[in-house]
């Protein structure tokens, strides 16, 4: 099997031997996915598809620091996430990462423009420009005129927008996608795509998508194949 790992000099991400398993009623543990390794450079958009149910949000929530796993290790610019606590991930997710849920995890008691604004106000950075980062956001993904809204007066695409701006508005060095354009029309698909590369690039950061979306898929630098017995070039 080839190795997916690129220049380790150069990723702002590295998984090593990575093994998520899980333990059933009669105490046998299953693996969801084993022996994954891969490497994702700042800049660059690397997509990861594969078979239903073989794991990939679970490796998502993984590279995020929200899911435990048996074996191997994350590192974001050598930073070793196992090393970390709860509340130690929790502040590096704040300040490092954009992740962008299938299921949306908006904040139902806040309307649009305060659940894109959350990472701003995170982290203190709700100022004059911040909130102009907002409105921007807002915009690029065409929910202008629409932040006094709560989250059960939009659709399901307006709610994946709202995800998509509040995942990017940090401008985090570290991008994670869970099939961000599945709730999308075709051309607020496109729209979204062309605004997460443009992050991507634009900040240098990194962008680790899971799609089923070979439209989306054909956008990356790089497609890896997740199976339960690793990483694969697509």
């Amino acid at each position: 099997m080839t190795n997916p790992i690129r220049d380790n000099a150069t990723a702002l991400l590295q998984v090593q031997g990575l093994a998520r398993r899980y333990r059933n009623d009669s105490g046998t543990e299953t693996a969801v996915f084993e022996h994954v390794d891969c490497s994702v450079a700042r800049g660059e958009f690397v997509a990861i598809v594969g078979d239903s149910g073989v794991g990939k949000s679970t490796l998502l929530n993984c590279l995020a620091g929200l899911d435990e796993w048996q074996q191997g290790r994350v590192l974001h610019e050598g930073l070793d996430l196992s090393a970390l606590d709860e509340t130690g991930r929790a502040l590096w997710r704040r300040s490092h990462v954009g992740f962008v849920f299938q299921a949306f995890h908006v904040l139902h008691h806040l309307d649009v423009w305060h659940n894109v604004a959350l990472p701003l106000m995170l982290l203190q950075r709700l100022d004059a420009q911040g909130r102009q980062r907002v409105e921007q956001l807002l915009q690029a993904v065409g929910l202008q005129g629409l932040g006094q809204r709560l989250p059960w007066q939009l659709s399901g695409g307006q709610l994946q927008r709202v995800a998509i701006a509040r995942a990017l508005v940090h401008s985090p060095a570290l991008l994670l996608a869970d099939e961000p354009t599945g709730n999308l029309d075709p051309g607020t698909a496109a729209q979204v795509m062309e605004l997460l590369l443009h992050q991507t690039r634009a900040h240098q950061a990194a962008l680790v998508l899971v799609t089923h979306s070979m439209e989306a898929a054909r956008r990356a630098d790089r497609v890896l194949r997740l199976t339960a017995q690793g990483m694969r070039p697509a």
